[in-house]
């Protein structure tokens, strides 16, 4: 390591900025498997995927080939409002864990979305208007998302249209106001407003919602408004794309210093910024470069990593998505309602469900109790409010940590904390009111879900 001093917080210079985004499916040996036609069960061609997603987007979509694809001059304009983001050392709660481990998290909350949202946002917003559309339907779940695309959406002048995942609307106002704010409409989910919503309320009455139920109705949105394109916050390749900004800052912070993590941990829902933090580093161990050692985290209410089966999969509820090779635990699982943590999506990345197959990621589940316990441990050291979301990275971070008090070993821990939690506070409330309870999905719920899967030939 460089005898050079580590400061709390390790800025970047604008020019440090990275021009390019990383596509990390260039250096997979086993490329990730194609969406496919829900009617034909053919690989999705981009005539096709054209109908839901921008074209350029679409061609981001299918590109497994080129291993760096420019930035536009107008998103790194944006970029530079408010990256590059701080790589901090956790200086705080090294000294209050008592431990020899060196811990760095990445911080994205650095902007009035609150997260690391904004980053995929403002490029699916900017290519929507270079197509010349009016506007854009999406889903949100915790709110990060929508919040990220109405201020791009604002800044394009497009129209936006959020559909909430219900429970999330209810507990989550202040989230739903700012949507309202940057001129978004913001629509309850599953709703009255769309077929596919009356579909799934009959079908589940007085259900709260999923990620998939969202996606569906903003999927029908789109294709019945002329003029409109669906995009997605996560899971998709193109998301983990522009997302990669985050490891590619990352990369460039620590090796200013000679610092070289050990391991690196993200929080895990579809995938978005686990995928943007790994990325660069995930490039180097593929290509035999160095060695990481990854751990994504996942809810144990929402274990699709470590109770999921890797099949192909609808990526929604009401079945009108492509279908993805992921892990997943059936497009009909809903989340508890108990859940609170954000990360509800019943699948993941293809992507990253490729990498962990393939065993070059390790991937835990955590109970939300301890996810808050570590998030106000953390607040309270640190001086941010963490997005529970985050949270669930910051929980191993800090076993792997205590860990190292145990052994003497002097890792280097790496963890990305995604964003802030100034508008999840009824989440905080019912912790600290000790209301919060864990709820882990028994086999035979999970066993419905995979009963639900559809059959394809492998």
């Amino acid at each position: 390591m460089s005898k050079k001093e580590i400061p709390y917080k390790i800025y970047l210079e604008e020019k440090e900025m990275p021009s390019k985004w990383y596509n990390v499916r260039a250096d997979m040996k086993t490329k990730p498997a194609p969406l496919l036609n829900p009617a034909t069960l053919q690989p999705m061609t981009a005539k096709e995927l054209g109908a839901v997603f921008c074209d350029e987007l679409v061609r981001q979509e299918l590109d497994d080939v080129n291993p760096y694809i420019d930035i536009p001059q107008e998103i790194l304009d944006f970029y530079k409002m408010y990256r590059p983001s701080p790589l901090v050392r956790a200086y705080c709660l090294e000294k209050k864990l008592q431990t020899p481990a060196k811990i760095y998290y990445k911080f994205e909350g650095n902007n009035t979305s609150g997260s690391h949202k904004l980053n995929s946002a403002i490029a699916q917003a900017y290519y929507a208007k270079k197509q010349g559309l009016k506007g854009v339907t999406t889903e949100t779940g915790a709110g990060q998302w929508g919040t990220a695309l109405s201020m791009a959406c604002s800044y394009f002048d497009l129209d936006c249209k959020v559909f909430m995942v219900k429970v999330s609307y209810e507990q989550k106002p202040f989230r739903r106001e700012v949507m309202r704010t940057y001129g978004a409409s913001v629509t309850p989910s599953p709703s009255m407003t769309t077929q596919v919503g009356q579909k799934i309320l009959a079908e589940h009455p007085g259900t709260t919602g999923s990620l998939g139920c969202a996606i569906s109705e903003a999927v029908e949105a789109a294709a019945s408004a002329e003029g409109y394109r669906y995009v997605l916050g996560s899971v998709l390749n193109q998301v983990m794309l522009h997302q990669s900004v985050i490891g590619l800052e990352t990369k460039t912070a620590l090796d200013k210093y000679g610092i070289v993590p050990d391991m690196i941990i993200g929080c895990a829902g579809g995938g978005s910024n686990l995928g943007g933090l790994i990325s660069p580093f995930m490039g180097e161990k593929i290509r035999g470069e160095k060695d990481y050692h990854f751990i994504a985290v996942e809810p144990a209410s929402c274990p699709s990593f470590t109770r999921g089966r890797f099949a192909y999969d609808f990526c929604d509820t009401g079945r009108v998505c492509p279908l993805a090779k992921m892990y997943t635990l059936g497009s009909g699982f809903i989340p508890s309602s108990n859940h609170a943590g954000g990360l509800r999506y019943h699948g993941m990345s293809s992507t990253l469900s490729q990498l962990y197959d393939d065993g070059l990621m390790e991937a835990r589940s955590v109970e939300q109790t301890a996810v808050f316990e570590a998030a106000e441990q953390f607040a309270r050291v640190e001086g941010i409010l963490p997005a529970p979301e985050s949270a669930h990275a910051i929980r191993v971070a800090v076993d792997e940590a205590l860990k190292c008090k145990e052994t003497g070993e002097e890792k280097t821990i790496l963890f990305g904390l995604t964003g802030t939690g100034y508008f999840d506070m009824v989440a905080y409330e019912k912790y600290n009111n000790g209301q919060m309870t864990d709820y882990i999905p028994t086999e035979a719920e999970l066993e419905k879900g995979f009963a639900g899967l559809p059959k394809v030939e492998k």
